[in-house]
C-alpha cells in the first residue's frame, strides 16, 4: 500500500484497506465502468452526460436505489456522501448506521467499507462518482478507489469555504494535494480517474467569474501533481446567455492556465438556489437546464428535481429529472438559437474577470501561499461563505435580464473598466422604488420563486407578469 501511505490515513481506515495491487488492478480491469470514458464518448457525440445525485444510509437501499435510478437512462450515477464522514467523524458515522441508516443524509461510505463500495460499483452497468463536501477527504478517497469508483468530485477551496466554519486553507490545500498526487500516480500507471472541480460553492448568486476563478486555482493545483482529467462544474444562474458564455469559457480559460496535457470537460450543475414549488415550473427549470447544458457545450450535467422546494427527492422524481433533463439535450430542441453576439461578449468579459482574479494568484511565489493571502486580503472571496476564511464582502446581484453580476465586488483586484461595466448593468434593474441591499439580495436570491408566482397568479397574464427577457428563440 506504498502509494497510499502520502495519504496519511487514520490507522483504522489504513488497516481496512486491500493492497495497493489489488486497488491498481481493479481499477484497471477491462470490465470496471468508467467515467472518462463517458466523458470522452459525450464529448465526441456533442451531447451531455447526464448525472442524478443520489444518496442513502442504507447499504441494500442504495444498492436499489442506483439500479432505479438506472433504468430512466442516466450515463453516470452519484454515490453522496454523509456529513458525518465528510467531517471525518466515521465512529459518529457507523454508530447512527447501526442504529438507524435513515437518519443519515447520505451514504457512509468509509463505514460500509470498500467490498461494499464493489458491490454498488457492481450492481449497475454505468460508473459513479462520490459526491461529498469534505474539506480533508483523504480516508474517503482512499476506500472510494479501493471501490472502483473512477470519479471524485472536489477541491481545497470549493469544499472547504463554502461549508466549513474554520478549517484553514492551508489544511485543505495540502489534503486534497495528496488526493490529487495519487491521481497522478494512478495516471502515470493507466489508470485515469475523473476529479470533478465544485464551482457551484455556496450556490446562492455565484458570479460565473468567481466560480471559474476559484476551479481555475484548484485545476492548477491538481494539473502540477499529475492529475490528467478534470471536470470544471459551474452552477447554473438562469440567464441563459451568461450560463452559455460561462461554459464556454471554461474551455478558453482551460487551455490558458492548465495546458495540453489535461482533459478537461466543463459540467453544469442545474440550478441550485431557491427552486420553484410547482412541478409545472419546475419541470421547466430543468428542461432549460438540459438544453443550456447543450447549448453552451457542457460534457455532463447534474440533474434536479421537481421536489427540491420540498426536501430530500424520491427516487421517481430523481428519475424524472433525468428523463427532463435528456429532453433538453436532446435533438428535439435543436432548432433552438441563442444570440451568439450577446454570448459572445458576456464570455469576453467573464474571462477578462477571471484573468484579473487569477492572475496576480499565479504570479506569487508559491500557488498556496498566493491562493491563502489573496483570501486573507479579500483579493479572492465567496459570497455569503460559511467560513471565517473568506470574507464575504462580495455582494452579488441580478440585472434586469436576471444575469448574475456585483453589486458589490468588495477587495476583488478588478479594472476600473469591470466595475463599471458591473455598475451600469445593475443601474437599470435598481431603478424601481427604493429598497434595502438586504431586501434586493432577497428578492435575487428568489428569482425564480418570484417569476413562478407571477405566472400562475390568479386571473394574471403570466407572460406579461413574469417577463420574457430569455433571448431564446427558434
Amino acid at each position: 500500500m506504498a502509494d497510499l501511505d502520502a495519504l496519511e490515513l487514520v490507522p483504522e481506515v489504513a488497516a481496512s484497506l486491500p493492497d495497493w495491487s489489488d486497488i491498481l488492478a481493479h481499477l484497471g480491469a477491462p470490465q470496471l465502468p468508467r467515467v472518462v470514458d463517458v466523458l470522452r464518448e459525450a464529448e465526441s457525440r456533442g451531447r451531455p452526460a447526464i448525472q442524478p445525485r443520489c444518496g442513502v444510509g442504507g447499504h441494500a437501499p442504495m444498492r436499489e436505489l442506483l439500479r432505479e435510478l438506472e433504468r430512466a437512462g442516466p450515463d453516470i450515477l452519484s454515490v453522496t456522501i454523509d456529513s458525518h464522514t465528510r467531517l471525518r467523524k466515521f465512529r459518529a458515522a457507523r454508530e447512527v448506521l447501526r442504529r438507524d441508516p435513515t437518519e443519515l443524509n447520505g451514504y457512509p461510505l468509509v463505514g460500509h467499507g470498500w467490498r461494499r463500495g464493489r458491490e454498488l460499483v457492481g450492481s449497475v452497468r454505468v460508473p459513479l462518482e462520490v459526491r461529498h463536501g469534505s474539506p480533508d477527504p483523504r480516508e474517503l478517497f482512499a476506500v472510494s478507489l479501493a471501490s472502483g469508483i473512477t470519479s471524485f468530485e472536489g477541491g481545497a477551496i470549493g469544499y472547504n469555504l463554502p461549508y466549513s466554519k474554520d478549517v484553514p486553507l492551508s489544511r485543505s490545500l495540502r489534503a486534497w494535494q495528496r488526493v490529487d498526487a495519487v491521481c497522478g500516480t494512478l495516471a502515470e500507471a493507466g489508470v485515469v480517474v475523473d476529479r470533478e472541480l465544485f464551482g457551484t460553492l455556496t450556490a446562492v448568486l455565484v458570479p460565473p467569474s468567481v466560480s471559474l476563478a476559484m476551479t481555475l486555482l484548484e485545476g492548477v493545483a491538481a494539473v502540477a501533481e499529475g492529475v490528467r482529467c478534470l471536470s470544471v462544474a459551474y452552477p447554473q444562474g438562469g440567464e441563459v446567455h451568461q450560463d452559455v458564455a460561462a461554459l464556454r469559457a471554461t474551455r478558453t480559460l482551460a487551455r490558458r492556465y492548465l495546458g495540453p496535457d489535461v482533459e478537461v470537460y466543463p459540467v453544469l450543475h442545474e440550478f441550485m438556489g431557491v427552486f420553484p414549488t410547482t412541478p409545472e415550473y419546475a419541470g421547466g427549470l430543468i428542461l432549460l437546464g438540459g438544453l443550456t447544458a447543450r447549448l453552451g457545450g457542457a460534457t455532463k450535467v447534474i440533474t434536479k428535481t421537481v421536489q427540491e422546494a420540498h426536501g430530500i427527492p424520491d427516487a421517481a422524481a430523481n428519475a424524472s429529472g433525468v428523463r427532463t433533463t435528456g429532453i433538453g439535450t436532446s435533438d428535439l430542441l435543436d432548432f433552438v438559437r441563442v444570440d451568439e453576439d450577446r454570448v459572445a461578449e458576456e464570455q469576453h468579459w467573464i474571462e477578462r474577470e477571471v484573468a484579473e482574479l487569477v492572475e496576480p494568484v499565479l504570479a506569487a511565489d508559491g500557488l498556496f501561499d498566493g491562493i491563502e493571502r489573496a483570501f486573507r486580503d479579500g483579493r479572492l472571496d465567496i459570497p455569503f461563505s460559511a467560513s471565517v476564511h473568506a470574507r464575504s464582502e462580495v455582494v452579488p446581484r441580478r440585472d434586469d435580464s436576471g444575469a448574475i453580476r456585483y453589486g458589490s465586488s468588495g477587495a476583488l483586484p478588478f479594472s476600473g473598466a469591470v466595475r463599471r461595466r458591473q455598475a451600469a448593468l445593475l443601474r437599470e434593474a435598481d431603478s424601481g422604488p427604493p429598497r434595502s441591499r438586504m431586501a434586493a439580495v432577497h428578492h435575487d436570491i428568489h428569482h425564480f420563486l418570484a417569476r413562478e408566482r407571477a405566472l400562475f397568479s390568479p386571473g394574471a397574464n403570466g407572460r406579461q407578469q413574469a417577463g420574457h427577457p430569455s433571448g431564446i428563440a427558434p
